[in-house]
């Protein structure tokens, strides 16, 4: 059990912070979340194959990995707000170009741009929560940034599916860039300089910086575990509306309905994962919910045609298990960072995630296989078997992480 300190209620500005980085965590998991939905109509309006869309989803992944790993050198060097203020202003250039891309190659790069800035929000938001919440509260918090990904669901990929089937399909994404534009304006006015890290920096080059933070034992062990996670969870992603619509029988009428419901899942879901897993064992909330993931995603990848109700239900218990892995994880690998390489850590955490997601999306790409636009896809179960294998090593890495976490908090109690 923690302490008493997870009952102390947020204060104003606090709340602001979770809700702000939230909404701006909305805005990049929908520019990245829209392109699985969207997945079959792309393919038969551009004539893709897929693996060219597997590539079209993997240029975001590489392109965020690499500027991760650029910016991870200096990103302590500067106030969290203008870093966020920077590359904020970058994804929302980029997800204008990708609304007005009309052919393939122009849909690569602009998911280059796009993946370029977008990429890096991520670990600038985990950054800025780790400096103001504590390890007792952040799973609390975790849980409230991640419903950015329920609310996608539940109301962005659903509406962003209604105006492609109507308007085509790069309406969302500029629909996605009128949000986050409105989003840019509240963090100018109300967020807070973030700086406090400032004052624990060290004289070293940019380079230096970049190479200790990776070369660190502790910090590797963190790496790792984000990396497979990654893998596990994007190998599945990018074909999900195609399977669901070529294979399992789905409209493309009925799919804003199964992201709806799944998305509802994940909204009533996430705080409450978050609270349990500041109130008991992280890494047990994380183990049984890894666990549970594979069972049902082992089920799934091996359907055929499938009544409407059970896809529904299928993709809810399968959300469980993927959400409800991520919070207790997100949670333990933000302590292991001290403060001044907090920046650095989370640049390369984020940029080996999206890598191992590029890394995923491109191998699933040449294992799926379809003969024609409205054929089945053929080998998605051999994914689900891949997943379980990587699933598995994920929940021996996170162990790693959880004891690394205990230890410390022992030694600073002594």
């Amino acid at each position: 059990m923690q302490t008493d300190t997870t009952k102390v209620p947020f204060t104003g500005y606090q709340k602001f912070v979770v809700f702000i980085l939230a909404i701006t965590q909305f805005t990049v998991i929908l520019d990245f979340m829209v392109m699985s939905p969207l997945g079959d109509l792309l393919m038969k309006s551009m004539d893709l194959s897929p693996k060219q869309f597997g590539l079209a989803v993997s240029a975001y992944a590489f392109s965020a990995g690499a500027s991760g790993l650029l910016t991870a050198g200096f990103a302590d060097r500067f106030d969290r707000k203008k870093l966020l203020t920077f590359f904020y202003g970058g994804f929302i250039l980029g997800t204008i170009f990708c609304g007005m891309a009309h052919t393939y190659p122009l849909l690569v790069a602009a998911r280059i741009i796009t993946g370029l800035f977008g990429g890096v929000i991520s670990s600038i938001s985990m950054a800025i929560i780790t400096d103001l919440f504590d390890i007792h509260h952040r799973g609390r918090v975790m849980g409230f940034i991640s419903m950015g990904f329920g609310a996608s669901q539940v109301l962005g990929i659903p509406i962003s599916l209604y105006f492609a089937n109507h308007w085509g399909w790069q309406l969302p994404f500029l629909l996605v860039a009128g949000l986050a534009l409105l989003v840019m304006v509240l963090i100018q006015v109300k967020l807070q300089p973030v700086t406090q890290h400032l004052l624990n920096q060290q004289k070293t080059s940019v380079f230096s910086h970049l190479i200790k933070t990776f070369v660190n034992k502790e910090y590797r062990i963190g790496f790792t575990c984000t990396a497979l996670l990654s893998i596990g969870g994007f190998m599945m992603m990018p074909f999900g509306s195609a399977f669901a619509v070529n294979n399992l029988g789905m409209t493309q009428e009925q799919l804003p309905l199964l992201f709806m419901v799944s998305g509802i899942t994940a909204l009533i879901l996430l705080p409450f994962v978050g609270k349990l897993s500041d109130r008991i064992d992280k890494f047990m909330v994380f183990a049984v919910a890894a666990v549970w993931m594979i069972f049902i995603a082992l089920i799934y990848t091996n359907l055929g045609q499938t009544p409407l109700w059970l896809i529904i239900l299928l993709n809810v218990l399968l959300m469980i298990g993927i959400l409800s892995r991520t919070v207790p994880c997100n949670a333990l690998t933000s302590a292991v960072p001290h403060m001044a390489d907090r920046g650095a850590f989370m640049s390369i955490n984020s940029s080996l995630q999206q890598i191992a997601g590029g890394i995923a999306a491109t191998v699933a790409g040449f294992i799926v296989v379809q003969k024609n636009k409205h054929s089945p896809l053929e080998h998605y179960n051999t994914i689900g078997y891949l997943m379980t294998v990587l699933t598995l090593i994920s929940i021996w890495m996170v162990y790693r992480v959880s004891e690394l976490v205990k230890s410390r908090l022992r030694a600073v109690k002594a």
